[in-house]
C-alpha cells in the first residue's frame, strides 16, 4: 500500500516535477476523461509537459474534451498518474505496462487499495472535484478549458446533480467552474438531454425486459449483444444507461447485467438507494465502488449471474422473498 496525499501535498507534488503521462479506465466515462483533460491541461499552463494515454475505447461523447492531449507514439513519461481509477483491473490494455509504475493515483472510490506509489484520496460525488481542488491550489485558477472538462467529469458523476451522491460541495464546485467559463447550457444538453434513436430503442428493450424481485426493491434488466445489434447501439448510446432501473418507485437496487465480448462476459453495474449499499453487494463477486453506484465483472452468462445474485440479495432483503414480479 502506498502513502497517502493531502491535496495541497498532491499539489506540491506536480509543482516539483515535469513530463506527465495520464491515465484513465476501462470504458471511459465523463469522469475519467473530464479529470484527465482538465489535469493535463492546468499542468500545461504551468509549463510542464503532459499527456494523456490514448484510451480505445472512449466514445465521441467524451473525446471532445481530450483530443489536443493524446500522447504521441513514443512518449515516454518520467512519472505516471491515473485518474478515477480504483484499481489495476481498470487499466485500458494498452496501459498495461504501467502496471506497477504509477506514481500517483487521484481517486474517489473508497474501495482504492492505494495500489499507486502515491495517493490522493477524498471520498465524494466525483474524482472531477478532487482535480479542482488540486488545480486550485496548483495555480490559484481555473481556466476555461480545465472548467469545461471538469463540469463534464463533476456532471456526469451526479447525473447532472440529481443522484443520491450529489453534495453540497459538488454544486459549489460545478458553480465555481460555471464562473470560470464552462458553457454549462451547452454540455447539459449534449450530456443529459440529447438521446440518439438506438439510445431510445435499447431504453424500450430495457424497460420491457425488467424483472423484479424482493416485493419489488430489486429491478433487473439485461443488456445482451444481440439486443445492441438489434438497436445499432455503439457505446455511447448506452452511457449511464445502468441507471435506469434504480429510477423505478419502490426501487432500491437497480441492477444491469451487460454482455461484453460474449455470453459469458458479463459486467454487472449496481445503483442503489439507501439504506442498500451497492459497494457491499459488489464486494460479494470480487467488485466494489461506492455506497450507492457500485459494479463488478464475471465469466459467467447471464442466467448464472442472475440466480447467484438472488442467492447474496437474500443478505440485503432479509425479510422478503427473492420471487420475480
Amino acid at each position: 500500500m502506498g502513502k497517502t496525499l493531502t491535496i495541497e501535498e498532491t499539489s506540491s507534488w506536480l509543482k516539483e516535477r515535469d513530463s506527465f503521462l495520464i491515465l484513465t479506465h476501462r470504458r471511459p466515462d465523463g469522469d475519467t476523461i473530464g479529470c484527465a483533460g482538465a489535469l493535463a491541461q492546468g499542468l500545461r499552463e504551468i509549463g510542464k509537459t503532459a499527456y494523456v494515454l490514448y484510451n480505445p475505447e472512449v466514445t465521441p461523447r467524451y473525446s471532445q474534451f481530450v483530443d489536443d492531449c493524446w500522447a504521441p507514439e513514443g512518449y515516454e513519461p518520467e512519472f505516471v498518474i491515473a485518474v478515477d481509477t480504483a484499481s489495476y483491473a481498470l487499466f485500458p490494455k494498452n496501459g498495461d505496462k504501467y502496471i506497477g509504475a504509477v506514481s500517483l493515483c487521484i481517486d474517489h472510490h473508497p474501495s482504492n487499495p492505494c495500489y499507486a506509489e502515491l495517493s490522493c484520496l477524498v471520498d465524494c460525488a466525483s474524482c472531477g472535484e478532487v482535480v479542482f481542488e488540486i488545480l486550485l491550489t496548483l495555480s490559484g485558477e481555473i481556466s476555461e478549458k480545465s472548467a469545461e472538462c471538469l463540469y463534464a467529469a463533476v456532471s456526469t458523476d451526479t447525473g447532472c446533480f440529481v443522484f443520491a451522491n450529489t453534495t453540497a460541495d459538488s454544486l459549489r464546485v460545478a458553480a465555481q467552474l460555471i464562473d470560470a467559463g464552462a458553457p454549462h447550457r451547452k454540455l447539459n444538453r449534449l450530456l443529459f438531454r440529447t438521446k440518439t434513436r438506438s439510445r431510445i430503442k435499447i431504453e424500450s428493450m430495457i424497460y420491457s425486459g425488467l424483472e423484479f424481485y424482493f416485493d419489488g426493491a430489486v429491478a433487473i434488466t439485461s443488456i445482451t449483444k444481440k439486443m445492441m445489434e438489434t438497436a445499432d447501439a455503439a457505446e455511447d448510446d448506452i452511457d449511464d444507461i445502468s441507471s435506469l432501473p434504480g429510477s423505478i418507485e419502490g426501487v432500491l437496487a437497480g441492477i444491469t447485467i451487460r454482455e461484453l465480448t460474449s455470453e459469458s462476459d458479463c459486467k454487472v453495474s449496481v445503483r442503489t438507494s439507501q439504506p442498500i449499499d451497492a459497494h457491499k453487494i459488489s464486494a460479494c463477486f470480487g467488485g466494489g465502488g461506492h455506497r450507492l453506484a457500485a459494479g463488478f465483472s464475471m465469466e459467467k452468462t447471464i442466467p448464472e449471474i442472475k440466480k447467484e445474485l438472488l442467492e447474496a440479495l437474500k443478505g440485503f432483503f432479509p425479510h422478503e422473498a427473492a420471487t420475480r414480479s
